[in-house]
């Protein structure tokens, strides 16, 4: 048993060491980003849809949201208010307010400018919801700062 075993090891170093006869074609293919472009309407529309879904779970929401983070772009009211929906259904008010506090850093150095534009958009779909805006929380201004001694 033992001959038997180590012959087919012998045999199969044998195959693995000795050249292939053949030689396989590599054929070289150019990936380009020239593909299909979507409009601004129907991303928000694919968004919008994705967190409107009645089967939609916390993973899935975490998914989206982290998509938009990645983009280069601040998501449009509709999408954050389809999001915020997204998260009572399954509860999450946390992640709600985490997704707002997301999309106010998306803003950049614009934030004086988009996210009261923002906020002022998705405010109704909050009151509904019950869901505060970080600055209603205090979330804007750390709890236990203290004054820098190069601010005196």
């Amino acid at each position: 048993m033992l001959r038997s075993t180590s012959g087919r090891l012998v045999n199969a170093l044998k195959k693995s060491l000795v050249s292939p006869t053949r030689v396989c074609a590599i054929n070289a293919v150019r990936r380009s980003h020239d593909g299909p472009q979507e409009s601004d309407e129907e991303f928000d529309a694919r968004y919008e849809a994705f967190f409107n879904r009645r089967d939609i779970d916390g993973w899935e929401i975490r998914k989206g949201m982290n998509d938009l983070c990645g983009m280069d772009l601040v998501p449009d009211p509709k999408i954050i208010s389809a999001a915020m929906r997204a998260c009572r259904r399954v509860n999450d008010y946390a992640l709600a307010v985490r997704f707002i506090e997301a999309c106010k850093e998306k803003c950049g150095d614009k934030v004086a400018e988009i996210y009261p534009y923002i906020i002022q958009e998705i405010k109704p779909t909050l009151t509904e919801l019950g869901i505060d805006t970080p600055e209603e929380l205090g979330y804007d201004k750390p709890e236990l700062a203290l004054e820098t001694v190069y601010e005196q």
